[in-house]
């Protein structure tokens, strides 16, 4: 009997240790198993990442650029007086503006120092023919507001035309005074000018009368005023020659001007001065 009690403790023993195996040989599938579940999840958390990161990158849609009008902003105004083709007077938010048409020049008509060129006339009157005393019409500024003599620079619109435009297709103007910022429409003007010169209108159809630097009259016009010219070198008697404080002359009013007998004084002339010429266009007491 006391031999049989150590075989059977061994057999206890060795059945335990059996036991034990085989517990943990079935715990390990379970392991992978969670292993496996860890790496399916991170599998599948990573094409929400990357879908964030094409978010991220995407570019952005940007709205629309608001879209820019042909013209600028139109001012109503009306019109007052003509002073030749280029200038005129107009009301303007209840006060009286001189307006100096912007890019284009008209044979002179008014200037102290220059005599009337041709088709300077002809420029006024179409001026005068359009722009009626009350005729509504719009102003368009371009960048700089207004000129040295304190003159509104504009582009005029009457009826739905550019006045500046209708004066370049008779001919009746040149393009001229092309100063940035102020050049808006001087491509525009002088695809125009250029149909006029080959038609040969107004102003071109004098031979090199019209150039870049201004107006130059043809020498048979200068012919013509010689005879005029030694008319006045016949001497002077005494009533007409200048005293010597002739070039001091000054009008306290363009009421005591016009008592003299002298307006419209322009700008050279003796009693011409800034404070008679309100509108700064070269005419005092006009």
């Amino acid at each position: 009997m006391k031999k049989k009690v150590p075989l059977i403790t061994g057999l206890i023993a060795l059945s335990v240790a059996l036991t034990a195996c085989s517990t943990d040989t079935t715990k390990q599938p379970n392991i992978q198993t969670d292993t496996q579940q860890q790496a399916t999840k991170v599998t599948a958390a990573a094409p929400s990442a990357a879908a964030t990161a094409t978010q991220a990158t995407a570019p952005k849609q940007s709205a629309p650029a608001p879209q820019q009008t042909t013209t600028g902003k139109l001012i109503p105004a009306k019109i007052v007086s003509v002073t030749d083709g280029d200038t005129m007077k107009v009301e303007l938010n209840g006060k009286k503006e001189t307006v100096r048409l912007l890019l284009v020049d008209t044979p002179e008509t008014k200037h102290p120092s220059k005599p009337v060129q041709p088709f300077g006339p002809e420029a006024s009157a179409f001026a005068k023919q359009i722009l009626k005393g009350g005729k509504e019409v719009q102003i368009e500024i371009d960048v700089s507001e207004r000129d040295k003599y304190g003159r509104l620079l504009a582009y005029l619109w009457v009826d739905g035309k550019m006045f500046n435009e209708m004066l370049l297709e008779k001919g009746l103007a040149r393009v001229a005074y092309v100063y940035p910022p102020n050049i808006k429409y001087v491509d525009q003007f002088r695809a125009i000018q250029k149909k006029a010169q080959t038609a040969g209108v107004g102003i071109w159809s004098i031979e090199n009368y019209a150039r870049e630097d201004g107006f130059h009259p043809k020498e048979t016009a200068t012919k013509k005023t010689e005879p005029t010219k030694q008319q006045s070198e016949k001497p002077v008697t005494e009533a007409q020659k200048p005293t010597a404080s002739s070039s001091n002359i000054q009008y306290k009013n363009c009421t005591e001007a016009r008592a003299a007998g002298v307006t419209p004084i322009y700008e050279g002339q003796p009693g011409y001065s800034r404070k008679l010429d309100r509108d700064g266009d070269g005419v005092a007491c006009e």
